[in-house]
């Protein structure tokens, strides 16, 4: 026992031997979930949808031209020379010419979403289909009736008559962690029933007004559109509706809309055939970084509006062009495409509380928000005046005063107009000719007299926001005096 006590000393001293953190020795393996099992469930209330459309066939006509028929039909025979718009094959010729007949128009996918037959797909799968085909996996058909579809979201409903059908359960869309596990099924080139596996890339992916898509890297193909995007306890948490391509195939970016929306969408076409969106008649623009530091915003943030419709809600309300909307019923506006899905959701006659940035400070405004499919009021396009030069300043501006009737067709109380550059510097900021100025800073802009003595007390090494009037936009130009 001592020998062995003395040659483990020996070692020791040799540094032979060294101890191994447990922590080191016990690192997590991540291993590839096994989807069998889900996909074996799940995809018996995955579908194929074919739709078709009614065309009207003519009868085909012509001949190889300067030729007589009678020889254009003999080179056909015995030589086999095509002539245009006749079919090699007489027989071949399409029945019933003139009369409209039913041709496929494309292929789709959708799911089950109530044992009675509900099912969920995208709106550009069944739109302008005369016929609508839902066949499951056990081979069964059925024309299926739309029940409503909203083009802005892609989202659609169908209803087909059965019983007793599987469904997929639906998962929470807002608790969708960018790095977790999703598989697509679906349809893709018409292959039925055909699943690919991959990660969430992204959330709230902006491609549109009213969708904060899901991205992933799963392969989704022409086909797939309309059919769930599922996470690893088999739920669908959304519906495959867009691709990233330059080719028309995969490239590795693929978009789905959130179940949760896209839920809240079907369950007023189910109920009222159409969807119904609040609005309340502002034209948006992103907030820049150099924006907002002339607002004295600090960050970009908010809703930047570029145009106010003339006896719309938000003007009965106050807001005003060049207004940065901070919030929206106490939800924060973090960029501009959040504030028409916030105010979508909002049913119309419901009076809304909305910040806006105005002058150095926030605003309480009451806003009574509209129907989106009332009329809208279509701006007029400003025309470039004539030049008509009254002076220049200190910012380099050849300015005139603005007439009445401009004010009135560009919707502003007051303002001045641009003529001319003076030395072209403010060209690069992006100021032109025919522009014209309603506000500096927090000041509004008057007559050309008060402009000039303005300028002249701004602070050459501080960007001041100007705040254009452009056609049917206001524009905010950050521009630093001389």
């Amino acid at each position: 026992m001592k020998k062995y006590f003395i040659a483990l000393l020996a070692i020791l001293s040799l540094g032979q031997f060294s101890f191994i953190p447990l922590a080191s020795a016990q690192t997590p393996r991540v291993t590839i979930p096994d989807f069998a099992d889900l996909v074996e469930k799940a995809s018996p209330a995955v579908v194929n949808i074919r739709t078709t459309e009614k065309v009207v066939v003519q009868q085909a006509q012509g001949g190889i031209p300067g030729m007589p028929e009678d020889q254009a039909e003999f080179f056909r025979r015995f030589f086999g020379v095509p002539i245009p718009g006749v079919p090699n094959n007489p027989k071949q010729a399409q029945p019933n010419p003139g009369k409209p007949q039913e041709s496929d128009r494309g292929v789709g996918s959708g799911f089950i979403i109530e044992t009675n037959g509900l099912i969920l797909t995208n709106a550009h799968v069944v739109e302008g289909a005369t016929t609508i085909y839902v066949t499951l996996t056990d081979k069964r058909e059925f024309k299926a009736k739309l029940l409503g579809m909203d083009k802005r979201t892609d989202v659609a409903v169908l209803k087909i008559e059965a019983r007793d059908l599987p469904k997929l359960p639906l998962g929470d869309s807002s608790r969708v962690r960018v790095g977790e596990w999703v598989l697509a099924i679906g349809s893709p080139f018409g292959l039925e029933n055909t699943v690919t596996a991959g990660i969430v890339s992204a959330k709230s992916r902006d491609t549109g007004d009213y969708l904060p898509f899901i991205q992933t890297d799963v392969a989704v193909n022409p086909g797939n559109s309309g059919g769930p995007l599922l996470n690893t306890a088999g739920q669908a948490i959304g519906i495959n509706s867009q691709i990233f391509s330059r080719s028309g195939g995969y490239m590795g970016i693929s978009f789905a809309i959130p179940i949760d929306e896209a839920m809240r969408v079907a369950d007023q076409l189910r109920t009222n055939g159409k969807m119904t969106r609040g609005r309340i008649g502002v034209a948006l623009g992103e907030m820049t970084k150099e924006v907002a530091e002339s607002l004295g915003l600090g960050k970009p943030r908010g809703a930047y509006v570029r145009n106010v419709d003339p006896g719309g809600p938000a003007a009965i309300g106050g807001i005003e062009a060049g207004d940065v909307i901070l919030s929206f019923n106490g939800r924060e506006i973090a960029k501009s495409t959040d504030l028409p899905r916030l105010v979508g959701e909002t049913k119309p006659g419901t009076s809304a509380t909305v910040q806006v940035w105005r002058k150095g400070a926030t605003r309480d405004l009451s806003v009574n928000v509209g129907d989106s499919e009332s009329t809208q009021t279509a701006a007029k396009k400003a025309d470039v005046p004539t030049p008509n030069v009254s002076g220049t300043n200190t910012l380099g501006l050849i300015v005139n005063e603005l007439s009445d009737a401009k004010k009135k067709e560009l919707n502003v109380k007051g303002g001045i107009e641009v003529t001319a550059l003076g030395d072209g510097t403010l060209a690069k900021v992006g100021i032109r000719p025919g522009d014209v100025i309603i506000r500096i800073g927090d000041a509004d802009i008057t007559g050309v007299k008060q402009f000039e003595s303005l300028v002249k007390g701004l602070d050459a090494n501080k960007a001041v926001p100007v705040f254009i009037r452009r056609a049917d936009s206001t524009l905010i130009i950050p521009v630093r005096p001389k």
